[in-house]
């Protein structure tokens, strides 16, 4: 049933106290009609229990806003919400038309830093003989085709979702797709997302893939804990790694640094990552497949105004793609093959919440004690 205010309706007794699902929960869509956002598409969730969120449908399908109780659970950058004719994909321009946002695609033939890689797979060398890439790839700056949106009902409960398909094409390049459904069940404080990701062409493909998932105030304050579960924590970024899961206030002329993981799944597979600010009683968890993500990093940002703590889980290391090629762990996609990827993403609303899955968390690190 779905559980609303403290009260299980069945679905005929929710439905004889209104006049429509939307007056409790819904999905609306919307355009953005000012600024660099104007004509951004955006489909508006709302789940009926406090948690609302934005599929920002004209940038990759990615999640936008995201707010429980109407606190900000995501960290919303200075550009905001930037419409994809505006993107720039030379070596940095990612940052110029990075909105922030809960849950940023990355991919899907390149992550992380910019560089240039052999481009003989696509045939054309009296053209060029090397592909440059941009900060995280391309995809995130591309717009969606909306196949489609709505609620369903199973039973007693109901499904708020949306799906979209995002192409990445070029005439002598890379030909992929990423199919993308958005699930939130009315009543709960999480979504969830499914993402296939296809080489729709004719070339084997290089294929890198990450979620960029941005915590920002009042979750990221001073004192916020990262909870995470790691068998080794590493930085190339030349600062101590003693503390880095407390986070402070903001600070004057920080720099970034990131932090990455070897993880340590649960039974079945799922890694359980939190932000979680105990004083205001509010955290951000995500959850994913290692078998599908086996990476892991935070980005810790604590200056002024970029002050925001990333979860990223990736198909790759932290050191990017040359790394990867080197190691032997660059991924490539053959014509017609596809890789799944699922990622949860919820708020914890009380201490409680934020109690029991901190616990969850704590229970990998001492199973994975127990058997080392």
């Amino acid at each position: 049933m779905t559980k609303l205010w403290g009260t299980a309706y069945p679905r005929a007794e929710l439905l004889r106290r209104v006049g429509r699902l939307d007056q409790v929960a819904g999905v609306r869509l919307v355009t953005l009609g000012d600024g660099l956002g104007r004509g951004v598409r955006l489909l508006e969730f709302r789940s009926g229990s406090g948690f609302a969120f934005d599929v920002v449908v004209d940038r990759s399908f990615d999640i936008g806003r995201c707010e429980l109780g109407g606190t900000p659970l995501a960290w919303i950058a200075n550009p905001g919400t930037v419409a994809p004719w505006y993107y720039e994909n030379d070596a940095w321009g990612w940052f110029r038309a990075w909105g922030g946002g809960m849950v940023v695609t990355c991919g899907l033939d390149h992550t992380l830093g910019p560089g240039e890689d052999d481009a003989a797979q696509f045939n054309q060398p009296h053209i060029f003989k090397t592909v440059p890439y941009g900060l995280h790839g391309r995809v995130g700056g591309l717009p969606a085709r909306l196949v489609g949106y709505g609620e369903r009902w199973d039973g007693d409960e109901c499904v708020l979702w949306a799906e979209g398909e995002v192409l990445q094409s070029a005439i002598f390049g890379e030909h992929m797709t990423l199919r993308r459904r958005i699930e939130c069940r009315v009543g709960e404080s999480r979504f969830r997302i499914h993402d296939e990701v296809e080489n729709v062409g004719h070339h084997r493909t290089s294929h890198m893939f990450l979620y960029h998932c941005n915590a920002g105030f009042p979750i990221v304050d001073e004192g916020s804990e990262l909870l995470v579960s790691a068998s080794r924590t590493t930085t190339d970024y030349g600062v101590p790694i003693d503390g880095y899961r407390t986070l402070s206030a903001p600070m004057a002329d920080f720099t970034e640094a990131c932090f990455e993981h070897e993880l340590v799944a649960e039974p079945g597979g799922t890694v359980p990552v939190a932000v979680v600010n105990r004083a205001r009683a509010i955290g951000v968890y995500q959850v994913f497949q290692i078998e599908q993500l086996a990476h892991h990093t935070v980005w810790r940002m604590m200056g002024e105004d970029t002050y925001a703590l990333a979860m990223e889980p990736s198909t790759n290391r932290d050191a990017g793609r040359k790394d990867a090629r080197e190691r032997g762990e660059l991924l490539f996609l053959d014509p017609g093959e596809i890789r799944h990827y699922d990622l949860e993403i919820g708020g914890l609303g009380d201490i409680d919440a934020i109690d029991a899955f901190s616990d969850r968390v704590q229970r990998v690190g001492a199973a994975a004690a127990n058997v080392g």
